[in-house]
């Protein structure tokens, strides 16, 4: 069985995801919520975005879960 292509959403996702490991891993947390930037953080917040569009593609409004 062939495997699925990736769309821009699940790839934009994986590249998010490695941004967020490797800024744990430099301030030496395993969680975000272990950081003092926590709430104002701009590379959480994208990843947060990328986890809702690559589940929504892109559609706005209505999602559920």
């Amino acid at each position: 069985m062939p495997k699925e292509q990736k769309d821009k959403f699940e790839l934009y996702l994986d590249e998010m995801i490695k941004k967020l490991q490797s800024c744990q891993k430099d301030k030496d947390h395993k969680s975000c919520s272990l950081c003092e930037s926590y709430f104002g953080c701009s590379l959480r917040d994208e990843y947060v975005k990328a986890v809702y569009n690559s589940m929504s593609k892109g559609d706005t409004g209505g999602f559920e879960f």
